[in-house]
């Protein structure tokens, strides 16, 4: 947390934030950042051999009594207004991804939205889409 972290850093903190929310990493959330990292036009300039890092750098900030708090604040900093709405849509697919989203998790998804300044038609624009994308047949 010395090092101001790049703004791809800043989206990968919050997906893995929502993955972590529920203390439980399922599958189906790493293998759906995995695949947002190698498909989003956001990430098309992202060094993969970083992620390792800022994952680690994310379980850190989780490790302190207020990180999550410090976390978002950090995010918030350095992600530029116009990613907010993406960065809350990474947000919105990883919480969806195992067909399952927490009660834990939606608060974490709150806590993502405030802190970005996502309004509530956008969010739920947003939370609909995601919600669109991880049906199943």
């Amino acid at each position: 947390m010395a090092a101001k972290m790049s703004t791809h850093s800043a989206l990968v903190h919050v997906m893995v934030l929502t993955a972590c929310a529920d203390k439980e990493l399922a599958d189906q959330e790493i293998t759906l950042m995995g695949e947002m990292i190698k498909t989003w036009p956001v990430f098309r300039s992202y060094d993969l051999d970083h992620l390792s890092s800022d994952a680690e750098s994310c379980l850190a900030y989780l490790e302190q009594e207020d990180g999550i708090d410090e976390l978002m604040s950090d995010v918030s900093d350095v992600l530029p207004a116009r990613l907010a709405e993406t960065a809350y849509a990474l947000a919105c697919d990883v919480a969806a991804a195992d067909g399952d989203v927490s009660q834990t998790e939606l608060e974490v998804l709150m806590i993502i939205r405030q802190s970005l300044g996502v309004g509530r038609l956008p969010a739920a624009a947003i939370e609909r889409g995601a919600r669109a994308r991880a049906m199943t047949i």
